[in-house]
């Protein structure tokens, strides 16, 4: 049934960049784990050992407030269509924020998004498939456009302050490293 792998095959690139969410979980050393879905055109390969998804300003920012403190991140993939399969990319991750130098290089990766505030860069070291035999079959009807329709009606000073006071801190009190300005 699973079975473990140094990285990603080009049969699981395929299932990686067919799937329309996935999973990301962090924890900082004491506190909350967190488990975040994602969903959009936010996930790219970048190489079998390597992916990168952006991320958008949302209700809070505890993954930027982990990796902080310890750059442990899983992403998980389920089959929800097709053959069952679930799939977890395993490794440490960095952040990247726009005026960091490689942010120019990365966030093109990704068509626009109103709100990106960071491309985090996972490097795996373990990526397991397991059986996903209990995973339902769903639909998807489509992608949401709610937070691109929401960020889309704050000026860039009242998306600021949002973030000041949504983005700044984990729910366990870590700051995110995310700027103020």
């Amino acid at each position: 049934m699973g079975k473990q792998m140094e990285q990603i095959s080009p049969t699981l690139q395929q299932f990686i960049e067919t799937q329309s969410m996935f999973f990301v979980a962090t924890a900082a050393l004491e506190g909350r784990v967190n488990v975040s879905p994602k969903g959009l055109d936010s996930l790219r390969v970048l190489g079998p050992k390597r992916v990168a998804w952006l991320n958008v300003t949302g209700s809070g920012n505890e993954t930027a407030a982990h990796l902080l403190q310890s750059p442990r991140m899983t992403l998980m993939f389920c089959a929800f269509q097709g053959p069952p399969m679930i799939l977890r990319l395993y490794g440490t991750a960095r952040m990247v924020q726009p005026g960091d130098t490689d942010w120019n290089e990365l966030s093109v990766l990704f068509p626009p998004l109103p709100g990106a505030r960071q491309v985090y860069v996972l490097d795996i070291d373990l990526v397991q498939t397991s059986c996903g035999m209990a995973v339902p079959l769903m639909d998807v009807v489509a992608q949401r456009d709610d937070l691109n329709t929401w960020t889309l009606s704050k000026t860039p000073e009242a998306l600021n302050e949002y973030r000041a006071t949504k983005n700044t801190l984990s729910l366990d009190g870590y700051a995110t490293g995310l700027p103020t300005d």
